[in-house]
Order: C-alpha cells, then sequence, then structure tokens
C-alpha cells in the first residue's frame, strides 16, 4: 500500500530556503527523534493526547492533517474515534506515516498543504502543525484551510516563535490578527510552559489556536413587486419623486415585499397603497420574474404581475404625492424613453412574452433607460 500522491501546483520551500520537498525527504528518516514528533515517550505522547482531546470535537469527525509529517498526530487524533485524512508534500514523510497509521483507517495523500487537493466543505476540524509560519502566503493559507471545513468546523494551529537569537515562526498576535478576517472566534492557549509537551524546557514561544470561523453568509436578495396595470393597451405609469433614487423617472406602481409577505399579498398591498386600486388573487398574473443588479451591485429579484383594471372600478389615484409627481396611462406599445432602466426592462420582456430575464448593470451604468446605452437584459 502506497500514499495516495496528488499533484502539487506550487512550489512553496518550507525550511532553510531551496526546495522544501527535498528539505523534509532527508529529513523524514530522523523526524521522530524529536520528543515532540515521534511521541515514543509515553509523558509526551499522553500529553499530546489530552491537549488534541481538548481541541477536537469530542464526537467522531472528519479530521484533514495538513502537514502531517509522519502521522503522529493523525494516529492520535485516530485513535480518538476521529476519521483521520493526513497529508504530506514528502513522500519520504507520507510514506513513514502510512507505515504508522497503518489498521487506522486513515488516508494518506502526497500534495501541497497550502492547496491542499481535497474538496471544500468536506471537514469538521483541519489540524496544522509548525506550518503556517513557512507559507509565502499564510492569510490565503488560512482563507483555504477555512473552505475545507462544514458549518461549525474549526482549524487547529499549532505555532510558535521557535529561537532566541536568530528566531522563525509566527507570534501568537500575528496569527490571531492573520484569522481576524475570518471571523468568529479564535482562542490563543499558551503551550511554552508544557514540559511534556516537548520532553524538555523551552524558553521561546509556543502555542496552540483554535479558530471557529464564521459560518458564511447565505447570498440573499431584496424582493420587489411590479404592476403592469393595463387599460386597453394602456399600462399606469408613475413619475418618481423624493425618494432619493431614480426621481423624475417613471416606472410602475411597485414596492419591497414585507417580513412574512408573499409576492402576490404583497402585490395586492402596494396596488391599494399607492394607486387605490383594490385587487383580489385572481386578477393577477405573474409574467416576469426577473433578477436585477444595480450599477453599486447590490442585486434583487423582481416579479412583475398584470393585471386589468377592474371593470367598474374607479381611476387610480396618486396615493402617495410625498414619492410620486404623478400617473399617467402611456401606450404599451410605444413607451416613453424617461423610465427607471430595471423596470423598463421588465416591460420589455412582458412585451416579448418572456417571463424569465436578468437584467445586470455594470458599474457606472445610467438607472435611467437608455436606448443608445449597452444592453444590460438577457431573456433566459
Amino acid at each position: 500500500m502506497t500514499a495516495e500522491r496528488r499533484t502539487d501546483t506550487t512550489d512553496h520551500c518550507t525550511a532553510a530556503g531551496g526546495d522544501g520537498r527535498r528539505y523534509w525527504d532527508d529529513a523524514a528518516a530522523h523526524f521522530d527523534d524529536e520528543p515532540d514528533h515521534g511521541l515514543r515517550d509515553p509523558r509526551v505522547r499522553d500529553a499530546w493526547a489530552a491537549r488534541l482531546r481538548s481541541w477536537l470535537p469530542v464526537e467522531p469527525s472528519d479530521v484533514l492533517d495538513l502537514g502531517c509529517g509522519t502521522g503522529s498526530l493523525a494516529l492520535l487524533a485516530a485513535g480518538q474515534g476521529h476519521r483521520v485524512t493526513a497529508l504530506d508534500r514528502s513522500e519520504r514523510m507520507a510514506e513513514r506515516a502510512l507505515e504508522k497509521l497503518s489498521g487506522t483507517g486513515t488516508r494518506v495523500l502526497v500534495g501541497d498543504a497550502a492547496l491542499p487537493p481535497v474538496a471544500a466543505g468536506a471537514y469538521d476540524v483541519v489540524l496544522v502543525r509548525h506550518l503556517l509560519w513557512a507559507l509565502p502566503e499564510p492569510e490565503s493559507a488560512l482563507r483555504r484551510w477555512a473552505g475545507l471545513l462544514r458549518p461549525g468546523g474549526r482549524l487547529v494551529l499549532v505555532e510558535g516563535r521557535w529561537g532566541t537569537t536568530t528566531p522563525a515562526g509566527i507570534p501568537a498576535d500575528t496569527l490571531a490578527a492573520l484569522a481576524a478576517p475570518l471571523g468568529g472566534v479564535t482562542r490563543i492557549e499558551q503551550l511554552g510552559h508544557a514540559e511534556e509537551l516537548w520532553g524538555r524546557a523551552v524558553g521561546d514561544e509556543r502555542y496552540a489556536a483554535v479558530i471557529r470561523p464564521a459560518a458564511p453568509r447565505r447570498h440573499a436578495e431584496i424582493v420587489d413587486v411590479h404592476l403592469i396595470l393595463r387599460r386597453g393597451d394602456e399600462i399606469l405609469l408613475g413619475r418618481r419623486a423624493g425618494t432619493g433614487y431614480a426621481d423624475g423617472l417613471l416606472g410602475v406602481p411597485s414596492g419591497h415585499l414585507e417580513a412574512g409577505e408573499d409576492v402576490r399579498s404583497g402585490m395586492i398591498r402596494e396596488a391599494y397603497e399607492e394607486i387605490g386600486v383594490e385587487l383580489a388573487p385572481g386578477d393577477l398574473e405573474a409574467v416576469v420574474v426577473m433578477q436585477h443588479r444595480a450599477p453599486h451591485g447590490e442585486s434583487r429579484i423582481g416579479w412583475f404581475f398584470a393585471a386589468d383594471l377592474p371593470a367598474g372600478s374607479p381611476e387610480p389615484v396618486n396615493r402617495e404625492p410625498d414619492k410620486c409627481a404623478g400617473i399617467g396611462w402611456y401606450p404599451l406599445d410605444d413607451l416613453p424613453h424617461d423610465m427607471v432602466a430595471y423596470g423598463r426592462a421588465g416591460l420589455e420582456a412582458y412585451r416579448a412574452g418572456r417571463p424569465f430575464v436578468l437584467h445586470l448593470h455594470e458599474p457606472g451604468d445610467s438607472i435611467a433607460h437608455d436606448p443608445a446605452g449597452p444592453g444590460r437584459m438577457r431573456l433566459l
């Protein structure tokens, strides 16, 4: 049985300059001689097992050990009931890890820990020891590692700043600052005082960082409703005023949904509030659904409903004079140009009989309809 090899896409140097892979291949034969690497001393091994148990979830979880070396921590995690994938870019390290982890069900890969060749969102824990400090872009690596986590997952990093004359590594406060853009909570646990972890007294900074990134925000969009109110061959338009957005331009009666409201109920409410027209659910026909993006990037979903002015109904009235300068009837087949581009696109899709449309502005676009401007409407 051999470790699975995954193609590296970069050639980071991880120690003493030069080719990092060759360095660690050469170091593999004696790597476990360090007490905290091989964990041969039962006292050291038990100390690491206790710490690991406190950092990992109680329930069996999927753990990805990046830069696993000869697999000592992966072995402890597997022994605690976790499902472990171990990865190292050194083939000789991975071979020794494979021997050490034989019979545990652990999967051993050869690949670049900075760009792990594994699926996103597949792990509960990403475990990394003595690696982040050596990467040229540690913040990018943290971001990529966080992307490997399931919601509620955690990064467990063991790092330090070793030596006193020419120290190497990354201080705890620097790591905490690098983790800050991930949101969530970062807990630093100092380890330098714990001689049992290192097999001797140490005088430099050593610590663990348990990072629980904030849950990724789901994409959310405003939903608004638009009324194409027909009277024969004409439709009703109103001229916006006093709103701070698209004032002076024409558009159909429209508005945002309120909390808990469905699109049809919202349309019935907006029709009455804006123009005093009472519509029943059966009066409305959903004719266009549009995703729209404003020039500044905000996006929304617009539902366009068509309805005929009910027979015997009084003429619509402008019930929101603080938002609308006036209303009037306009030919559907000869629409005015001074309209909001978003609403105009919905009407053009309706005239074309196409119910689904994208209308995606680019930065710098005008929110006003421009017959000579770039076409941003895409009929689906």
